[in-house]
């Protein structure tokens, strides 16, 4: 993702990355406002990360579960074998408490957890059980880097020049470790390709994902964006304003329901209706091929506080401010994600291609090597 500096250089930069056993990364809550960035030491760090979205999108997370198990390998290096492994074990288990929607968690935590033990049953030494959970995280970095590019192009080409884009919540560099992103990816190819492209970026209540940081993306690239509130998207894509949609994923089922940002539903059937494509951008990480329909996954349901609250920035101060929009005893649902039936999904563009959204169609690549 290319970051306008301080100092007013232009700099590639990861969202999330390794360095030995310090998990870094960009701490997304402050933005669009400050850019910071924080060292996680410890696996209660990296734990509480992702339950208060210093890190948050399916990619993202993943890869920072799967650092936080490489972590917990490198720091416990000394330990015999089997009380290596029981470390391991503890923090899978740990880690997967953090949030419960998005798949790529647990998906990146099993295969570290399985690496480890595959070693362990060769008769490897601690070292080599180490080795093992490490190479697996960072294949799993590199993966979402090689995922996240071949998803950019597939998506990307189904863009015509002058075409206008609606997305959902935040899916770009931000979400899923820092290259092109998932739903953005397509955005960023197109662009970059010399097309005129324009993007709807909807607010994405109550965290503003939208409008924090799927607009900053934008701006950071130099794409054309506006922000509209949620309740505009059906209005755009009534008046023929949308020509195509992109959104992520933080689950897919094996019969292609998708699961996504709350809100995502709705956009799908205004789009239904206005016959406009609407496309998910997810790999195949995402895809949860123990999950038989969409009905089935467990929807996280956060603090009421993100409802009856907001964020932003005191203008005659300039300084970061939370506010009150509710009765102070008021109550709030605050359900983070809903789930799209496959039948309003036009397509999923994953690494391997654009698949049907049907049992069928995503049982295609369930056995593919990695790309």
């Amino acid at each position: 993702m290319r970051i306008t500096m301080k100092d007013g250089t232009k700099k590639e930069i990861m969202t999330v990355w390794r360095e030995a056993d310090v998990v870094k990364m960009i701490d997304q809550r402050p933005l669009p406002f400050e850019l910071k960035f924080v060292d996680l030491n410890t696996t209660e760090e990296i734990w509480h990360s992702i339950k208060d979205m210093y890190t948050r999108g399916a990619g993202a997370i993943g890869v920072t579960a799967g650092f936080g198990m490489a972590q917990v390998a490198l720091q416990n290096a000394d330990l015999p074998p089997d009380q290596l492994i029981a470390k391991l074990e503890e923090a899978k288990k740990y880690l997967d408490t953090a949030r419960p929607t998005a798949v790529n968690l647990m998906h990146a935590t099993k295969r570290t957890l399985e690496k480890g033990k595959d070693a362990q049953q060769r008769g490897d030494d601690s070292d080599g059980i180490v080795k093992a959970v490490v190479e697996e995280a960072d294949e799993i970095f590199e993966e979402d880097q090689r995922a996240a590019t071949k998803m950019a192009e597939y998506g990307g080409k189904l863009i015509q020049d002058g075409w206008s884009v609606l997305t959902h919540c935040n899916a770009g560099a931000l979400a899923f470790s820092g290259l092109w992103g998932t739903a953005t990816g397509p955005v960023r190819w197109a662009h970059q390709q010399g097309k005129n492209v324009f993007v709807f970026c909807d607010e994405t209540r109550p965290r503003c994902q939208g409008a924090r940081l799927t607009a900053w993306e934008m701006a950071q690239e130099g794409i054309d964006y506006a922000i509209i509130v949620d309740n505009a998207n059906s209005h755009f894509i009534q008046r023929g304003k949308v020509d195509i949609v992109f959104v992520g994923s933080d689950r897919i089922a094996a019969n292609g329901d998708v699961c996504n940002k709350i809100g995502t539903l709705g956009v799908a059937l205004a789009c239904k209706h206005y016959n406009v494509p609407f496309y998910v951008v997810a790999p195949r990480m995402t895809i949860d091929y123990e999950m038989e329909n969409g009905m089935a996954i467990e929807i996280e349901e956060r603090d009421q506080e993100e409802v009856t609250c907001m964020w932003g920035l005191d203008y005659e101060k300039e300084e970061k401010v939370k506010m009150r929009i509710a009765e102070i005893n008021a109550n709030a649902k605050n359900i983070a994600f809903d789930v799209t039936p496959a039948e309003l999904v036009s397509g999923i563009i994953t690494e391997f291609g654009i698949l049907e959204p049907s049992k069928e169609g995503l049982a295609k690549i369930k056995d593919l090597p990695p790309v």
